[in-house]
């Protein structure tokens, strides 16, 4: 009888310990969702502020994009947003003959704080 009890102990443990792996999983899984989806709606953000000032696309540029107001205080936004390993997360957009063509790329990268490296990437035209 000691043997069932010691043996279904040991049943019960295995089951605990799967538990507690399952909801770490479960909540690793949820902070990268989380932060998937920020970078989604920071890049659609960033979208957004392009379409309200068409006429300057080229100012939203990686090598612009300090110069210009708007888009300062959104990659400040992003810096506060998604998650970082001690290095900040890094933001590219480029435009493509932004007086015709219109067609903007961004793409963030981020990586969580003991995790791999995570990137979100938007395409869009946008036409003057």
């Amino acid at each position: 009888m000691l043997i069932e009890v010691l043996i279904s102990v040991l049943i019960f443990s295995v089951g605990v310990v799967a538990l507690v792996a399952l909801q770490a999983a479960m909540t690793r899984a949820q902070t990268e969702a989380k932060a998937r989806t920020e970078a989604s709606y920071l890049a659609t953000e960033l979208v957004g502020l392009m379409w309200a000032d068409v006429n300057n696309l080229g100012s939203y540029t990686t090598g612009s994009c300090a110069s210009n107001t708007q888009c300062a205080m959104w990659l400040a936004k992003v810096q506060q947003t998604l998650p970082t390993n001690n290095t900040a997360p890094l933001v590219t957009v480029e435009t493509v003959d932004a007086a015709k063509l219109g067609d903007v790329s961004i793409t963030i990268t981020w990586r969580p704080p003991n995790g791999d490296a995570h990137q979100y990437v938007m395409s869009t035209s946008i036409k003057p």
